[in-house]
């Protein structure tokens, strides 16, 4: 027996597609365990011994020192070509 073809609204298929690429961006990121928004790129985020993350607005509300702290990269950092002179 045939299936029947499904088919798709052009807008609901851009929707999914737009949804669906968000979701892929979102997923690598790390948010402010206070304020909840991304830190920028070039920003500093500062870890604590329970496992938050801080951005630096909310960096000055904690009364603690940051076990580590670390500069938000741009999703490309690392796979630049580089010429090598040899």
């Amino acid at each position: 027996m045939p299936r029947a073809a499904v088919t798709i609204d052009e807008q609901d298929l851009e929707r999914a597609l737009l949804r669906k690429s968000v979701a892929g961006l979102a997923g690598g990121r790390s948010d402010c365990a206070d304020c909840g928004r991304a830190p920028l790129v070039g920003e500093t985020l500062h870890r604590y011994e329970t496992g938050a993350t801080v951005c630096e607005l909310c960096r000055p509300l904690r009364r603690g020192e940051p076990v580590a702290s670390e500069r938000v990269r741009h999703s490309e950092y690392g796979n630049a070509v580089r010429v090598r002179r040899v």
